[in-house]
């Protein structure tokens, strides 16, 4: 019987959890993609203890033999790249002989670092928030056809010519707008070389190898990075990242058809984080909010910032569930909420007289929401390393139900700890 293609997706404003409920599907398919971001985002894996971070690499990537993906929406730095390669070949993980990347992919070049360091510095107090590591100048490059691609570095045909064309433009913007340092030329052109020669083995046409896999039925995870709320077209904009984080997007970034996706499953905390600036409805300033934050460490696991915390947002949560056209969710961090006196859930906006019960777009829309909040009891027995939906308390189960039923959608897994393992799987969304 053939496997099941799934999208894994975030759907709030990011460090959701999607690394680990990847690497949980994982031995279930053949293969696993990762379709859009860069470095500028991680993904936390808990195996028997050990604590792993991927930024480029797909979570699939430590079972042994999984084959994986970067298509074409991911901007690739092969810096950060070839250092995380290697810091898990120092641990034994084999990893060169199966990592395919798309030859489209536009490769995040030191003048984009630059760039983006610059402006956000001359922005000051209106800053976007960024994690200054060149993703949004990439895919400006990108959009703009000026981009230097996978491909460009490892053939080096008319390398030269294009960086010194792109790099002239560059410079005049750091130099002249920015009055920020120029970056070398000369030595981004031996960078670039040096790097073609280490993607060159990993190179391939990944479109067609996945499509060749769909077409054999034997299964693909597509992976996100980000969450919708900081899609750049249907997130908080401006206070968005760089790219489309949707379900969509998992087709347009590495092109297999979207005839070949049968799930979407869309990944939220039980409570809500934010990273970075833009308006957050349900934040809390309070000591609950830093109890949250300190029990779930909510610190980025690449830049290391403090991720703001608030309670569950479903208005926000049915607006990513329709742009997603999610099937199922996976609820992570229940334990986060172990110990509250009282665990609420925000059902509806108000905005002056007017009732909202979906995220309006953009940020100046969404800084005017009033969340309207339904109250339920907490509950003192804990639910950390608990893996079956039985052996919850009364009162988890309950909010549980009144998630799924605000949402709209099953709950199909719900992650009460860090470890692979600390996982209850109500239907498994490969069998829907």
């Amino acid at each position: 019987m053939s496997k099941r293609n799934i999208v894994v997706i975030g759907t709030q404003w990011g460090d959701e959890g999607k690394g680990k409920v990847v690497d949980w599907i994982a031995p279930h398919v053949s293969a696993v993609a990762r379709f859009q971001g860069g470095h500028n985002a991680g993904h936390t894996l808990v195996i028997n203890g050990q604590k792993t971070v991927l930024r480029l690499l797909p979570s699939g990537i430590l079972h042994p033999e999984m084959r994986c993906f970067i298509g074409n929406g991911v901007v690739v730095a092969p810096d950060a790249l070839e250092k995380e390669i290697s810091e898990l070949e120092a641990r034994g993980v084999a990893i060169r002989h199966r990592l395919k990347i798309s030859p489209a992919c536009p490769v995040v070049m030191p003048y984009h670092v630059a760039l983006d360091v610059a402006r956000e510095a001359k922005r000051g107090a209106a800053k976007i928030g960024t994690t200054g590591r060149g993703i949004g100048p990439t895919y400006e490059d990108k959009v703009g056809r000026r981009a230097i691609r996978v491909c460009d570095i490892v053939t080096g045909e008319g390398l030269a010519e294009k960086i010194t064309e792109v790099m002239d433009y560059h410079n005049f913007v750091l130099k002249n707008y920015l009055n920020a340092s120029t970056v070398d030329v000369d030595l981004v052109l031996e960078e670039a070389r040096k790097w073609g020669a280490m993607l060159a083995p990993m190179m391939a046409d990944v479109a067609h190898d996945l499509m060749t896999i769909a077409r054999s039925g034997e299964g693909i995870l597509f992976e996100g990075a980000q969450g919708t709320l900081l899609d750049v077209d249907h997130g908080t904009y401006p206070y968005v990242t760089s790219s489309n984080c949707v379900a969509g997007q998992a087709s347009a970034g590495t092109g297999v058809s979207p005839k070949a996706i049968h799930h979407v499953l869309g990944i939220a905390k039980a409570y809500t984080t934010r990273v970075g600036t833009g308006p957050f409805p349900t934040e809390l300033f309070d000591e609950v909010g830093k109890g949250i934050a300190t029990r779930g460490k909510e610190f980025g696991s690449v830049t290391g910032r403090p991720r703001r915390c608030g309670w569950m947002d479903i208005p926000a949560l049915r607006r990513s569930i329709d742009v997603n056209g999610v099937d199922s969710l996976a609820i992570m961090k229940l334990d986060v909420l172990d110990g509250c006196e009282e665990v609420k859930m925000c059902i509806g906006y108000t905005v002056g007289s007017t009732l909202l019960d979906r995220l309006p777009a953009g940020a100046d829309a969404v800084a005017k929401c009033v969340a309207a909040y339904e109250t339920f009891p907490g509950w003192k027995m804990p639910t950390q390393g608990v893996r079956s939906f039985e052996a919850l308390p009364v009162e988890a189960k309950a909010f549980l139900q009144a998630l799924q039923s605000e949402a709209g959608v099953p709950i199909s897994m719900i992650s009460t700890g860090a470890e692979r393992d600390d996982t209850i799987m109500l239907m498994n969304p490969l069998n829907f």
